[in-house]
C-alpha cells in the first residue's frame, strides 16, 4: 500500500468542508499580504514626500510662496504639506478677519492644524483593523 503525501494530493482527498476552510483561509491570507504590502509602500511614499516638504519648508523662503506651491495640487506634496496647509490657511483667513488679534490667529491654525494631522493620521491607520482581526 503506496499513499501519496504530497500537498495537492492531501487538499483533493480532503472532504468539501475541510477544502472550502483552507480556500478561506488562502483567501484572507492573500488579502492580507495584500494590504501589508499596500501599507509599506504608502508609508514609504509618505516618508519620501515628509523628508522633501520638510526639507522644502526649512530653506529660507518665503512661507506665503511655498503655501502657493503646496495650494496648487499639481502634485502631492505629502501629509506634512497638507497639514501646513491647512494651518497656513486658517493663518489667513483670520488674519484678514480678526487683522490685531496674534492670539487667534494663532489658535486658528493650531486646530486646523490637528484636525488634518487627525486625519492624516486616519488615512495611514485604514485597513490596520482588518489586519487586527484577519
Amino acid at each position: 500500500m503506496h499513499s501519496d503525501m504530497s500537498i495537492l494530493s492531501l487538499v483533493m482527498q480532503a472532504s468539501a468542508l475541510v477544502q472550502l476552510v483552507m480556500t478561506l483561509l488562502l483567501g484572507i491570507s492573500v488579502a492580507s499580504w495584500t494590504v501589508i504590502f499596500r501599507k509599506l509602500f504608502a508609508l514609504r511614499a509618505s516618508r519620501q514626500a515628509t523628508d522633501a516638504f520638510e526639507a522644502e519648508f526649512w530653506r529660507d523662503r518665503d512661507l506665503g510662496e511655498l503655501f502657493q506651491q503646496v495650494h496648487d495640487k499639481s502634485r502631492d506634496h505629502g501629509s506634512l504639506a497638507r497639514i501646513f496647509e491647512a494651518g497656513m490657511s486658517e493663518f489667513l483667513k483670520v488674519r484678514q478677519q480678526k487683522p490685531g488679534d496674534p492670539a487667534a490667529m494663532l489658535d486658528g491654525s493650531r486646530r486646523a492644524m490637528r484636525a488634518a494631522y487627525q486625519r492624516e493620521i486616519d488615512m495611514l491607520e485604514s485597513s490596520i483593523p482588518f489586519l487586527a482581526s484577519a
